[in-house]
């Protein structure tokens, strides 16, 4: 009897891990994981930004000093991004999510407002710690725009299976819910990293030739 109990008790539990299977539970448990790790990068290389700007002030500072709105804008910028806690359960909460990105958009435009600043100042654009920190903003920023895009497709896969049937009945029953990902506002803010490009210079333009003098009479 204890014996037939026993094959029972296996019968049942096989057929519940090919049920679940089947709904979708294996696909929830690895999506899942892909979006932990996806984030965790987009913070990484988020951080890495925030890390690089206190000596890219400083090196602009040095060359136009009096450029202090551009300077407060960026520090206040990098203070908005660093009061948020970024953890991995960001992304189970909607509006600390677009809080967070909304702060990364803010330090963007920050930062390309203070790159716009050396434009003006050619010994800065010739300083070679300034062009070493483009170097790395310019590598982050790509990092970045990388990172982005696997999060969004992690997350893109999540959603799907959370929406579909059965998948969604397994959501329902395990407590698997939306995760956010980046919107079309978020993209037109944030998808663009800021010009750190300075090799070239600008095309001088020559000046107009002098009018010939009327012909004397």
């Amino acid at each position: 009897m204890f014996t037939w109990l026993k094959a029972f008790k296996f019968a049942v539990l096989g057929s519940l891990v090919l049920a679940l299977s089947g709904c979708g539970y294996n696909t929830f448990q690895t999506t899942d994981e892909d979006i932990k790790a996806t984030w965790a990068e987009v913070l990484n290389q988020y951080q890495r930004r925030a890390d690089l700007v206190p000596n890219l002030v400083n090196v602009v500072k040095g060359y136009a000093a009096h450029e202090k709105d551009v300077f407060i804008s960026v520090t206040e910028a990098r203070a908005r991004v660093g009061s948020i806690q970024a953890t991995p359960e960001l992304v189970n909460d909607e509006v600390a999510f677009q809080k967070f990105i909304a702060a990364q958009g803010e330090l963007t435009g920050a930062i390309s407002r203070l790159l716009l600043v050396a434009e003006n100042y050619p010994q800065l654009k010739a300083d070679g710690l300034f062009r070493d920190l483009q170097a790395q903003l310019e590598g982050t920023e790509n990092r970045i725009t990388v990172a982005r895009n696997r999060y969004i497709g992690a997350v893109k896969t999540y959603n799907i299976a959370v929406r579909s049937f059965p998948s969604n009945l397994t959501a329902m029953l395990f407590g698997y819910k939306l995760k956010p990902s980046f919107t079309v506002e978020n993209e037109k803010t944030i998808a663009t990293p800021p010009k750190v490009d300075f090799g070239t210079a600008a095309p001088s333009v020559n000046p107009a030739p002098a009018p010939s003098p009327p012909p004397a009479y």
